[in-house]
């Protein structure tokens, strides 16, 4: 038996995500302080009197693959952060990548413990036509980015049976889909419904249509794609299962695919 199979849900989630909320400005300050110690430099794209949004990139010498990373654009969605904040600290990456952090990019929901962001705006919604500030000073610095051979967007489903994880591949390029579920399913249940937010799914892999005009409303993997991809994974960590598992299901989704781009960093 898997050690993921004696993982049982708390059954806090009626309605809506119910668990622990974080302390986002403490989780932001250490993983951007983390960074800085370890030579990323930090990007400011928005700053106001209650927050800032802010990136980290971390440029690797005669680099030759762009990583992108993104988490809590939900603020109901703690794992995804407090997973960045980890890899940051834990700083093993793969040798000749520069990658591109965006730890936080609703940072106002957290405190709220809600979806959207303080204005009550789905920030995953908003990346055809921005309306929020956060995601217009988003889009603007994608805009002076270069493109990335792989985007990986890290949520929570407070739903979910298990793990699963979105793959967008237009041009069936190499999948790292299969390996993700069989390294998470070491740590995380997976989801293994045949029908995933009305989406086909098998064995927690989702390959929704990557056709524009089935999504008229954008989320962030969706622009990715048409402006800065041609492979991404948005990974979904089950929020009725304990934090700490969730966080665990995440980091593992991504040192896979950072694994898959070549030989770790001792």
């Amino acid at each position: 038996m898997k050690p993921s199979a004696s993982i049982q849900r708390l059954g806090l989630n009626h309605g809506r995500y119910l668990g622990e909320a974080i302390d986002i400005h403490q989780v932001l300050h250490d993983t951007i302080k983390s960074g800085v110690e370890q030579g990323w430099h930090q990007e400011s794209m928005l700053d106001t009197e209650s927050y800032s949004l802010l990136a980290l990139h971390r440029k690797s010498t005669a680099a030759h693959r762009r990583v992108y990373i993104s988490s809590g654009i939900h603020g109901d969605e703690p794992a995804g952060p407090l997973a960045m904040r980890q890899l940051v600290t834990e700083n093993v990456w793969p040798e000749r990548t520069d990658i591109w952090l965006c730890p936080c990019l609703n940072p106002t929901g957290f405190p709220l413990n809600q979806r959207e962001n303080n204005a009550g705006l789905d920030l995953n919604r908003q990346y055809l036509q921005p309306e929020a500030d956060e995601i217009r000073a988003h889009v603007r610095w994608l805009g002076n980015q270069p493109t990335f051979d792989v985007a990986i967007c890290l949520h929570e489903d407070w739903e979910s049976n298990g793990f699963y994880v979105y793959e967008l591949n237009p041009e069936n390029g190499r999948s790292h889909a299969e390996k993700i579920i069989r390294r998470v399913s070491e740590v995380c249940p997976i989801d293994m419904s045949p029908e995933i937010e009305g989406r086909e799914a098998h064995g927690g892999i989702v390959r929704p249509s990557v056709d524009p005009r089935s999504r008229p409303q954008w989320p962030e993997a969706f622009y990715l794609l048409a402006h800065k991809t041609r492979l991404s994974y948005t990974m979904e960590a089950p929020s009725d299962f304990p934090l700490e598992i969730r966080v665990a299901a995440l980091m593992a989704g991504v040192r896979v695919v950072l694994s898959e781009l070549g030989e770790i960093r001792k």
